[in-house]
């Protein structure tokens, strides 16, 4: 078992109850992260689903993936979602290579975001991958009750900007060992992964957010081929 898939998958939101089961195009929110491991097979050696809840557990058993019992200590609001893949990783006979986290909440991807993205993490002989979202907005500081811009100069056009780029949690590889061993999904050294689609738009933790979701579901979703 060289790479798996891990899909945290907690039972407890409180701004969207039940979100990570809540329908969307017609099947369970964390499905579409468990099809589109599936899409991957020729990457993916296994899926994992790590949860604490009984219902996504039986709906993570019946699409066909290994389930972790996550303890409810590792289930908080404020647990870090590298604890999740240690213990996963702690429980499992057979250790990984490698571990891509696919995150519940960012259901859609891009339908080449993996196979392309591995391999150029495969190549390279890198710790950690992770995607990132080119971001050009003119941003600043209140300092003093007063407007400090952050990464422009009052003026400048927005066009002769140097974009920022933002982590948008579609897609992170590691090392088992980082994660074992530095407690980190990604490192220093990780590969920021570039990614300009819609979907880099989208992490589900409102209604808002979801209604955003479906929107993306039904005018921007291709199939996992």
């Amino acid at each position: 078992m060289k790479t798996i898939a891990v899909i945290p998958a907690r039972g407890g939101s409180k701004r969207l109850p039940g979100k990570n089961i809540k329908p969307l195009g017609g099947i369970p929110l964390i499905v579409h992260s468990i099809e589109y491991a599936k899409a991957n097979a020729d990457i993916i050696d296994a899926i994992v689903v790590s949860t604490d809840d009984p219902e996504i557990k039986k709906i993570a058993l019946d699409y066909g993936t290994i389930v972790i019992d996550r303890p409810a200590a590792l289930s908080g609001d404020l647990e870090p979602t590298v604890t999740a893949l240690k213990h996963v990783l702690e429980s499992l006979t057979e250790k990984p290579e490698n571990v891509v986290l696919l995150q519940a909440t960012n259901p859609l991807r891009p339908v080449a975001l993996l196979r392309d993205s591995f391999e150029k993490y495969s190549a390279t002989g890198a710790d950690s991958l992770f995607s990132v979202t080119p971001i050009i907005r003119k941003l600043g500081k209140i300092t003093q009750s007063r407007y400090v811009p952050f990464n422009y100069e009052i003026g400048q056009r927005s066009q002769d900007m140097e974009p920022l780029y933002f982590e948008n949690g579609l897609l992170y590889i590691s090392k088992t060992e980082l994660i074992l061993e530095a407690q980190k999904i990604i490192s220093e050294q990780a590969i920021p992964w570039i990614v300009e689609h819609p979907f880099a738009e989208l992490d589900i933790d409102t209604e808002a957010d979801f209604e955003y979701a479906s929107y993306l579901y039904h005018n921007h979703k291709t199939p996992n081929k």
